[in-house]
C-alpha cells in the first residue's frame, strides 16, 4: 500500500498554460460578436424589407381606392370610346351560326382533308374538300384555297366533336352559275359543254360547272352517245331553272347560228379533229368541216399525215356550205400565194390567208358577171347595162349602140 501511494503521489499533472487559455477565451468572445453582427445585420434587413412591402402595399391600396372610386362616380371618364362604339365593335366581329347562313374568314391552315377557317368564332370552321368546288378536285389548293385567302362561305353543319362548324364554297359557286346561265340564256350565246355521260333520252354535258341535259333531238350530229363521249360540243340554252334543277341545252341552234356566219370564201380558224384517207374534218366553231386531200394543195398530197395532224390549228376558206345537210366543203389550197406552198410553208398562207381570199373572191364575183351577162344578152334597147361588178345598171355612153359582144370580152381567170 505504501508504494502504491508512493507511486499515486508521483504522479504529475501538466500544469495549464495561460497562453492556450488566453487563445479559447479570446476566440470565443470574437465568435459571439459575429454571431451577433449577423443577427442584428438580419434582423435590419428583415424590417427593410417588411417596411417596402408595407409601403407597395398602401400605395396599391390607395390606387385601387382611388379606381373605385372613379368608377363609382365618373364610370365613363378616361374612356377613348361610348358604350355604342363598344356595341358596333362587338357586331362588326359577330356571326351568326344558323345552317344556310353565309360568313366570310380566312383561310389559315390546309391539309389532304380540305381548310381550315378562321370565322372570329369562338372555335375554327372546316372546309372540307368535297365543298371546296363544284369541280371534282382532290386538293383545295386546286380550287385557289390557300393559306392568307379570305373569301365568302356559307355554313352547312356543325361538327359534333369539338362544336366546330362546316363550311362550304361549292354551294355559294352552284348560285353564281345559275345566275351565269341565266344571263347567257338571256345574250342567246353559243358556249362550249363537254359531254360526261348519256342515257336513252340523250347526253349530259358540264356548262358553267353545271350539269345540263342535251336531247337527242337537240343534237345535230349523227355521231352516237359513246363517241360524243368526252367531246366538246356548241351548246345554245333552250331552259333555265334553278327551282327544279332543270338545265335543258341544244346543239342544233348552236350550230345553226355558226352556220349562218359561213359565208361563201369567207376564212376560217379551225382545229383538225380527225384524218380519213380521203381527207381531213376540221371543226370550225362548233361545225365539221372536210378539207378534201385535192384542196389541200395545188400539189399533190399522198399521204395527208404529212401535212396535217389532229389538233392542228389553220385558217381555210369556205367553198361551199349545205345547209340542210350540214356539211361545209373547205380549202387551203385556194390560200396558197404559189403552188405546193401548204406543204412547204403552211405559215407563209395562213398569213396570207385573208389577201388570198380577198382575190379569190374578186375571181367569183367575175365569173359570176360573166355569166349572168351571157344569159341576158341583152339589147340597148332594154336601158340597162352590166356593171363591173355584176349588177344591172342604167346604160352608160361607153356601151356601143350596136350591143355589146361577149365573145369580145376577155375571158374570167381560172376559179
Amino acid at each position: 500500500m505504501a508504494s502504491l501511494a508512493q507511486q499515486i503521489g508521483g504522479l504529475r499533472c501538466p500544469s495549464l498554460s495561460t497562453t492556450h487559455l488566453s487563445r479559447k477565451s479570446s476566440f470565443s468572445y470574437n465568435s459571439t460578436n459575429q454571431t451577433i453582427k449577423r443577427v442584428q445585420t438580419t434582423k435590419a434587413a428583415a424590417a427593410v424589407v417588411s417596411n417596402a412591402q408595407t409601403r407597395e402595399r398602401m400605395k396599391l391600396k390607395e390606387m385601387f381606392e382611388e379606381a373605385y372610386e372613379r368608377c363609382r362616380t365618373a364610370p365613363y371618364e378616361g374612356v377613348a370610346f361610348t358604350v355604342e362604339d363598344f356595341h358596333s365593335a362587338i357586331e362588326k366581329f359577330d356571326y351568326n351560326s344558323e345552317i344556310g347562313s353565309k360568313v366570310k374568314g380566312t383561310v389559315f391552315n390546309v391539309d389532304a382533308n380540305g381548310a381550315y377557317i378562321d370565322i372570329t368564332a369562338k372555335s375554327s370552321a372546316f372546309l372540307p374538300v368535297r365543298e371546296a368546288s363544284i369541280h371534282g378536285i382532290k386538293h383545295v389548293e386546286e380550287a385557289g384555297i390557300v393559306p392568307g385567302m379570305r373569301d365568302e362561305f356559307i355554313i352547312i353543319g356543325e361538327n359534333e366533336h369539338d362544336d366546330s362548324l362546316i363550311l362550304s364554297s361549292r354551294q355559294i359557286q352552284y348560285d353564281l352559275a345559275w345566275e351565269r346561265c341565266r344571263q347567257l340564256q338571256a345574250e342567246d350565246v353559243v358556249l362550249k359543254g363537254k359531254v360526261v355521260g348519256a342515257n336513252k333520252g340523250g347526253v349530259v354535258a358540264i356548262v358553267e360547272g353545271l350539269r345540263g341535259f342535251v336531247p337527242f333531238s337537240q343534237i345535230s350530229s349523227t355521231s352516237n352517245a359513246e363517241e360524243l363521249l368526252e367531246q366538246e360540243i356548241p351548246l345554245k340554252f333552250v331552259e333555265v331553272d334553278e327551282e327544279q334543277s332543270r338545265l335543258i341545252l341544244s346543239n342544233r341552234k348552236a350550230r345553226a347560228d355558226s352556220q349562218a356566219q359561213l359565208g361563201i370564201g369567207s376564212v376560217v380558224t379551225g382545229t383538225v379533229q380527225s384524218l380519213k384517207p380521203y381527207g381531213a374534218f376540221i371543226d370550225i366553231g362548233g361545225v365539221n368541216g372536210l378539207l378534201h386531200v385535192s384542196q389541200i394543195s395545188h400539189d399533190r398530197v399522198s399521204d395527208i399525215a404529212t401535212v396535217l395532224q389532229p389538233g392542228d390549228t389553220l385558217k381555210v376558206m369556205v367553198l361551199s356550205h349545205d345547209r340542210e345537210r350540214g356539211r361545209v366543203s373547205l380549202s387551203t389550197k385556194k390560200l396558197e400565194p404559189t403552188p405546193g406552198d401548204m406543204i412547204r410553208n403552211p405559215k407563209l398562207v395562213f398569213e396570207k390567208a385573208e389577201e388570198m381570199a380577198m382575190t379569190f373572191r374578186q375571181r367569183i364575183a367575175q365569173a359570176e358577171a360573166m355569166a349572168r351577162a351571157d344569159m341576158l344578152r341583152f339589147s340597148p334597147e332594154s336601158g340597162l347595162t352590166l356593171n363591173s361588178d355584176g349588177t344591172l345598171g342604167p346604160l352608160g355612153a361607153d356601151l356601143p349602140a350596136e350591143g355589146l359582144d361577149l365573145n369580145e370580152s376577155p375571158p374570167g381567170e381560172e376559179v
